[in-house]
């Protein structure tokens, strides 16, 4: 979640007439994240979260990611639902954007997560996938091996100003994995960025998903790399095998791994190693002076890159083989 347009008072509250969602009371900016910008609202009935999807929000995606939200909850996954207007259209207009109204989740996301959160973390993806199987929309996945090479070239000029030498690496490593990137295994809908802060726990029970606007279509066992990069490494860089095997427990106590898909993980991490550490480059080289967004460390994520380089086998995230 971030901020990048801003809202006058006057018009999120006509903006508020055209739902049944009470009287504003007060509204404020949320900083976190790096997509659309979000505004926490107070009204007579209840909190809501006010979306304003940016630019890089494509708005005939935003079908898919509103339906997605609705599908998951009926299907007794905890995750936000959007609040219809009185017409019954999901999306409105404001400040020039698209904007939607979307339920408030309680709970928290964990600045400290300990294993036994990321085995809840590994069934609840896992209970998503399940869920998602009869979802009738499709979206292909923009920011997968497809596109990484296209994201690279944005912001290959620049890299040296981030580390030095990174233009051959990053070119080299693409290379690769455009020729080992695994093509026949179990897909489906995906959340592809199931961090912390889109995951919210009251105490120690995991209280619902958050923010599905990278939603798609790809490789489950994608999803499952991309939460071991975001949950199981520590501040240090060390990868924590503790939280990478109650991670894996948690998501096969629900769907079990095939043998491929096991298989597949060392070249799946880096692939979402790569997918992190590009996105954040080019945030990091492009987002504007003053917006109201926290930009986010692109070699954290070259880091782990380079470790899952060093993985032999998939006993190494913390299976069982």
């Amino acid at each position: 979640m971030a901020v990048y347009t801003d809202i006058a008072e006057d018009d999120l509250k006509w903006f508020l007439t055209e739902y049944d969602a009470g009287t504003l009371l007060s509204y404020k900016g949320i900083a976190e994240g790096v997509e659309n910008s979000n505004f926490l609202l107070h009204t007579s009935k209840a909190p809501l979260i006010l979306t304003l999807y940016e630019k890089r929000v494509e708005k005939s995606d935003l079908p898919f990611f509103l339906g997605l939200m609705q599908h998951l909850s009926a299907r007794g996954l905890s995750c936000p639902l959007p609040l219809p207007r009185r017409d019954g259209a999901l999306l409105g207009s404001l400040s020039g954007r698209p904007a939607a109204l979307i339920s408030f989740l309680e709970g928290m996301w964990l600045r400290k997560p300990e294993a036994k959160h990321c085995r809840e973390v590994g069934r609840a993806l896992a209970e998503m996938h399940v869920a998602g199987e009869a979802f009738e929309l499709k979206r292909p996945n923009a920011l997968s091996i497809d596109g990484w090479r296209g994201l690279w070239e944005k912001s290959e000029a620049r890299a040296g100003e981030v580390e030095p030498g990174l233009q051959g690496e990053i070119r080299n490593e693409l290379d690769f994995l455009a020729a080992a990137w695994p093509k026949n295994l179990p897909s489906g809908v995906i959340h592809a960025d199931l961090f912390p802060d889109n995951v919210f726990f009251l105490g120690d029970d995991l209280s619902g998903l958050i923010d599905f606007y990278f939603a798609c279509n790809d490789l489950l066992a994608y999803d499952v790399s991309i939460c071991l990069n975001a949950w199981c490494f520590e501040k240090d860089g060390a990868y924590n095998i503790t939280k990478g095997t109650a991670m894996l427990e948690g998501y096969q106590s629900v769907r079990p791994l095939s043998g491929e898909e096991i298989a597949a993980l060392p070249v799946l991490s880096r692939g979402s190693a790569l997918r992190f550490f590009l996105t954040r480059l080019y945030d990091w080289l492009t987002t504007p002076e003053g917006a109201m967004v926290t930009k986010k460390d692109p070699l954290e994520y070259l880091r782990k890159l380079r470790f899952h380089r060093q993985i032999s086998s998939p006993a190494e995230y913390g299976l069982s083989l």
